[in-house]
């Protein structure tokens, strides 16, 4: 699909109010509402707008402790790394997490309540998991920044970018 700069003038509004209607849409990017829907509906379909979702604070709603867990596993091979892709799927607690290169397999990023609860995941999920050879953690102490989607200055139609 090739971008305008009304679909990035869209796509940049959505990213920072997914709630907004098709009106207040058509105010910001200067198009009638119905030309905001439908070409939100073409970002929609073609896979650009993956959904909405609300940003909740996590330590507020109890969850204060957030952790970056390194993993490497014992072995390799496509049936491992499934086992191990529905082993993260299955555990909520997993926000995120990356197949990368360098010294660990995986990067998790982990939020729980606390330390007990943090040590229970390690201790009785993770580290008997059969696949888990090494797990290496850092307990996140003050997120500096921790921004979703892309920045809105690197949103560019094809010829500009």
């Amino acid at each position: 699909m090739s971008l305008d700069q009304f679909d990035i003038a869209i796509l940049v509004a959505l990213q920072a109010d997914g709630a907004m209607t098709n009106a207040a849409l058509s105010e910001v990017v200067n198009l009638s509402a119905s030309q905001c829907s439908r070409r939100r509906v073409n970002l929609e379909q073609a896979g650009i707008i993956e959904g909405y979702s609300a940003r909740l604070n996590a330590t507020r709603l109890g969850f204060g402790l957030r952790a970056i867990i390194r993993v490497n596993l014992s072995s390799h091979g496509q049936r491992k790394d499934d086992d191990f892709a529905r082993f993260v799927a299955a555990h909520p607690q997993i926000r995120a997490a990356f197949s990368v290169s360098g010294d660990a397999d995986y990067v998790l990023d982990v939020r729980v309540r606390d330390l007990e609860a943090f040590s229970d995941f390690i201790h009785r999920q993770l580290l008997p998991h059969s696949q888990v050879a090494q797990v290496r953690s850092e307990i996140v102490l003050r997120t500096l920044k921790d921004e979703k989607g892309v920045a809105p200055g690197l949103v560019t139609t094809p010829d500009s970018g």
